[in-house]
């Protein structure tokens, strides 16, 4: 008998893997507006007014399916109902993915699990089988309903594979239905470690997917000749003319390098005070007092969760020629007008300072977490030797906190060409701007500032691939200080 379960199983883990694959791809496919099943309609005689919205936003967004076409609407070369149609067809299929999604999830569990995931799988497939068959239909009845003098379509290239991949699916998911083994009554709905795990780290995958691979999508504006609003075509393809502008343009080349040198000062300033939160976290923890102590970290990482914005807020309250310092100054009988504020004296040390304020409580956690992780026993046998608390700090804490320090640095460095742009844009102005402007603002300042999109993609693009080239040798440096990898 369970030869014959074992058996059942195995028949069943390939239809599983290639559902899961099938799906994969279908979610992928979802956020390609040129795949997209809805992208078919133009007007006659004019460039194409739709196709710029995917599968996704079709379905979440009505305007976005609609959109240009208003004046169809109202003249009643369209009829909108159709489209309404279709936008509610594309939000089932949404649906289905979702509870398609979840059965996938659910089928790395046992056979209780498996088997309580058939309904979200037959529910989803037959969803997203349900949502492309709307999608069908609406777009016949759009193509034989409209004004054909006025509009006309372009038959779209994704539908026929959003029909195969549905298709697909819900033939699968009838297969797994039908040859999934029933489990024991008794039986518990149990995962395996690691795919718990895997599961609780997916949603943050999918964070770094979205917000740090997915852009790398916008590198292709380097290689065009691209302005705000236009589009991408062979006309406007200029290869790596903006990549040789950036070197023999003496305007640019003096500007990338002021940039360069300030990103580079505040980077290895920063690198040069990195061991101050190290040092905190140690004072901390030999503090007695245990509400002081709460007290204390509480007050020093509240301004990690301050915006940039607000605390040049508190700046602009302390140190503008009204604020506090020159209003405490003229109380004691001075004359002090000065705006500080406005200076580029010491600005490098000025913005040091500020970062160190904001940052101080919450880098110094990690530390504290450290010294929590130190073998008490090193602290008893330190006691029995004589040892004071500064020789306990120096002999036994310092020592269990290198190999954090050592890494915290490591990825520092890794970093050096990458130290944020809020705070910096938020104290620029005239005067400080020669000294102020780093790497990241620059980029913001030609892209936003100038309009010059493509330029700005490829300051960006090097900044990104020197930043990874630069981690990796960190990483060989970190293997050869400590003996292990950092990634």
């Amino acid at each position: 008998m369970e030869t014959g379960l074992l058996k059942d199983k195995k028949k069943t883990n390939i239809p599983y893997m290639c559902i899961r694959g099938i799906t994969i791809i279908s979610i992928a496919l979802m956020f390609f507006p040129a795949l997209s099943p809805t992208n078919f309609i133009t007007q006659a005689g004019q460039a194409k007014i739709k196709g710029v919205a995917s599968l996704f936003t079709s379905g979440v967004s009505y305007s976005s399916l609609t959109s240009g076409l208003e004046r169809a609407f109202d003249k009643g070369w369209l009829n909108e109902t159709y489209f309404m149609i279709m936008f509610v067809s594309c939000f089932v299929f949404i649906l289905g993915t979702v509870a398609l999604t979840v059965a996938m999830c659910m089928s790395l569990g046992n056979l209780k699990l498996k088997n309580m995931a058939n309904k979200p799988l037959l529910g989803g497939a037959a969803g997203m089988l349900l949502g492309m068959a709307g999608v069908t239909v609406s777009y016949i009845l759009i193509t034989n309903s409209m004004d054909t003098d006025k509009v006309t379509t372009v038959f779209p290239t994704g539908l026929p594979m959003y029909i195969g991949i549905t298709a697909v699916i819900f033939v699968l998911a009838v297969y797994i239905r039908i040859r999934t083994p029933k489990a024991q009554p008794n039986e518990k709905p149990e995962m395996e470690s690691k795919y718990k795990l895997f599961l609780m780290l997916l949603p943050f995958l999918l964070l770094v997917f979205a917000f740090s691979y997915l852009p790398l999508f916008s590198w292709r504006y380097a290689f065009f000749d691209y302005e705000a609003g236009g589009e991408l075509t062979a006309e406007n393809f200029v290869g790596l003319k903006w990549f040789k502008l950036l070197i023999s343009n003496p305007a640019y080349t003096t500007r990338l390098i002021r940039v360069l040198r300030n990103t580079l000062v505040m980077s290895f300033l920063g690198i040069a005070t990195s061991w101050v939160p190290m040092i905190f976290a140690i004072f901390l923890s030999e503090i007695r007092s245990v509400r002081f102590k709460r007290f204390v970290q509480l007050a020093t990482t509240i301004p990690n969760f301050i915006s940039w914005v607000l605390v040049y807020a508190i700046a602009f309250a302390m140190f503008n020629t009204d604020g506090f310092v020159n209003t405490f100054i003229n109380s004691l009988g001075g004359n002090a007008d000065t705006n500080y504020l406005l200076s580029s004296d010491f600005m490098w040390i000025k913005m040091l300072l500020w970062g160190i304020w904001k940052s101080l409580g919450w880098s110094a956690i990690i530390y504290i977490s450290g010294i929590a992780g130190i073998d008490q026993q090193l602290y008893e046998a330190a006691t029995v030797d004589g040892a004071g608390r500064f020789q306990k700090m120096r002999y036994v804490t310092l020592p269990g906190l290198l190999p954090t320090y050592v890494v915290m640095l490591v990825m520092s460095i890794a970093g050096i060409l990458s130290n944020g742009m809020d705070q910096y844009l938020v104290f620029t102005n005239a005067n400080n701007k020669n000294v102020i402007e780093v790497l990241d603002l620059y980029v913001y300042n030609l892209g936003i500032g100038s309009g010059d999109i493509p330029l700005s993609t490829v300051v960006g693009m090097t900044k990104s691939i020197i930043s990874v080239a630069l981690l990796f040798v960190a990483n060989k440096v970190s293997k050869a200080i400590r003996g292990e990898n950092v990634v």
